[in-house]
């Protein structure tokens, strides 16, 4: 039940520990587990309270209908959903209202979707403040000043000590009312952190991700005695337009964060596909990039992407049958090239909802993760080490297992698809990294979720060699000891 006292203070009872497993850093290898040591991937994408497929939440308006979505999802391989408490697009979900005083509809909201999550299965990646429509709707903020709030300027976002009390009052909140949940698998402790946010600098970065992360580890570990993974999310073209500042660090290595995660909006490919293919190339670049930042094998995934430029400046929404391909494209090229996961997409359609395309292509890598061994699976990245002609090479591998997606290159449609009537060639591959010894290696069908074939290779020198069955468009591999 929920207990709001005075505007600077906001109590609500912790909840205990439910039969839902936590889930957590493997101890081993860069993936998750959960608390049976059992592998657990997130497979999902961003969602939003206001979006069709939630919006029934709001004032219970219609709960039955959102919880059949949830189970339909979850029948579909989905694991995760990422979610914003606050999505300020529109100006009746503020989760304050004024500054300090949490909203009871709001509240209830959570208390119902957290409970729904329970129930069905699905876990929840939470992230305080959607920065994106808060910089953009300022004007309209309850944190402005114009509207009885601290902050003058959303520049001041990350400086401002007022502020900085109102977001670790806003995570304690949910700390102490939905943190005991195995439903909730992590904290994107801050979506977007950006320079503009503090006056075009990062150097209040690394103390403003600690402060906010041990507030809410030292709450978790008081209340339950255990934490929820954090991370804090970038928009990493960032990486690429402020190479002066000092980005990296704090995203990649903070020492107080779990996982790393960044919003792989790669210019002119992801941003904005013409072809299917070349938005896998800069996902499986990005990710290869990412992953050599990291010193301590922490998890790395997207934690946003898709067809934003297309989509929110051009007026596109991508016709279904390119974006199911561009779609299941990029999420292969993340896992394959060392990512947890597929990545998760944000819409970037009309209506703001995922294709039934889309679904079955997260369908189909949930049938393939179990032929993994993924708490034990110490990958890095070898997108550019295969070698073998005719396709593009998405890997990554340690010393007993390797994940590789293969897909045609020079085959191109006229629409930028990948030709579904090509002649069919099987791929001569020479991957290196494996010990010596004898390997399975089952080819995965990652449009109808299936193994096409299995065969025995074996490795030496340190390199297996293998011929696949004849391949017309794409097919991914798990290999693994014999």
């Amino acid at each position: 039940m929920l207990l709001l006292r005075d505007r600077d203070q906001a109590i609500s009872v912790p909840q205990r520990s439910t039969g839902l497993p936590w889930i957590s850093v493997a101890p081993d290898a860069p993936y998750f587990i959960d608390e049976a040591g059992r592998a657990w991937t997130p497979i999902g994408q961003n969602d939003a309270i206001t979006w069709p497929e939630l919006a029934g939440v709001f004032k219970r308006r219609d709960l039955p209908g959102v919880e059949r979505h949830l189970r339909w999802l979850v029948a579909h391989g989905v694991t995760c959903l990422r979610l914003m408490m606050e999505y300020a697009q529109v100006r009746h979900r503020y989760f304050e209202r004024p500054a300090g005083r949490f909203v009871p509809a709001m509240v209830q909201l959570w208390d119902d979707l957290f409970a729904m999550c329970e129930r069905v299965g699905l876990r929840i990646m939470l992230t305080p403040v959607d920065t994106f429509w808060t910089w953009l709707h300022w004007r309209w903020h309850p944190w402005n000043q114009a509207n009885g709030g601290p902050l003058a300027s959303p520049r001041d976002l990350l400086l401002c000590r007022a502020t900085r009390a109102l977001i670790k009052a806003r995570l304690e909140f949910a700390v102490r009312r939905w943190g005991g949940s195995g439903a909730l698998f992590a904290w994107d402790l801050w979506n977007e952190i950006h320079p503009a946010q503090a006056q075009d600098s990062v150097d209040c970065w690394p103390e403003f991700i600690h402060d906010l992360s041990t507030h809410v580890r030292r709450l978790e570990l008081q209340l339950y005695g255990r934490s929820h993974p954090q991370t804090v999310s970038l928009f990493g073209p960032e990486l690429v337009l402020k190479p002066h500042l000092s980005i990296r660090e704090p995203i990649f290595r903070h020492p107080d964060l779990d996982f790393a995660s960044i919003h792989i909006y790669g210019h002119g490919s992801i941003d904005d596909p013409r072809t299917t293919v070349r938005p896998a190339l800069a996902m499986g670049t990005i990710v290869r990039e990412s992953l050599a930042e990291i010193r301590d094998d922490r998890p790395f995934l997207d934690t946003e992407h898709g067809p934003i430029h297309a989509f929110k400046d051009r007026g596109q929404t991508l016709p279904a049958p390119f974006d199911d391909e561009y779609f299941r494209h990029t999420s292969w090229a993340h896992l394959a090239s060392g990512g947890a996961g597929g990545g998760m997409r944000w819409p970037n359609r009309h209506p703001h909802v995922l294709t039934a395309g889309m679904r079955a292509a997260q369908q189909a890598m949930a049938g393939f993760l179990p032929l993994i061994d993924w708490p034990r699976f110490r990958r890095r990245n070898l997108n550019e080490e295969v070698e073998l002609e005719g396709f593009h090479s998405f890997c990554c591998g340690d010393e007993r297992q390797a994940v590789l997606w293969l897909v045609r290159s020079r085959s191109l449609a006229l629409d930028g698809g990948v030709r579904s009537d090509a002649e069919p060639v099987p791929a001569k591959v020479a991957l290196p990294g494996l010990a010596d010894g004898r390997y399975c290696i089952r080819g995965w069908d990652t449009a109808v979720g299936r193994c096409l074939e299995t065969l025995v290779g074996e490795s030496a020198g340190g390199t297996l060699q293998f011929t696949s069955a004849p391949i017309v468009a794409d097919r991914a591999f798990a290999i693994t000891p014999a």
